[in-house]
């Protein structure tokens, strides 16, 4: 099981990205449009940058529904594979079995 502190973490940075995504598009879409000023797309740029740090959607990691466990993670199922593993060998997957030999 993973800290409480570092998934509570991860929830405060999804809600962070969720909170100031339309901001940080439409400054993205400012600094992409070749046709204005320089000076405007300046601005956009710093404004784009005295946002929080954690607001920025490739800060976010995925983490196990199960444990919170970080790593060896399937989009898929949206947890780790030692937590697929254990659920199959209990029989808890509709349709998935561990085979054995």
């Amino acid at each position: 099981m993973a800290k409480v502190s570092m998934i509570n973490r991860e929830l405060k940075r999804q809600k962070l990205v969720e909170r100031f995504s339309k901001r940080r598009s439409s400054l993205k879409e400012i600094l992409r449009n070749k046709e204005l000023s320089m000076e405007e797309r300046f601005k956009a740029q710093i404004a784009l940058a005295k946002l929080p740090p954690n607001s920025s959607p490739s800060r976010l990691h995925n983490r196990c529904k199960v444990t919170g466990r970080p790593k060896a993670f399937y989009r898929k199922l949206q947890m780790s594979r030692i937590a697929l593993r254990d659920l199959a060998s209990r029989g808890e997957i509709p349709g998935m079995i561990k085979s054995s030999w």
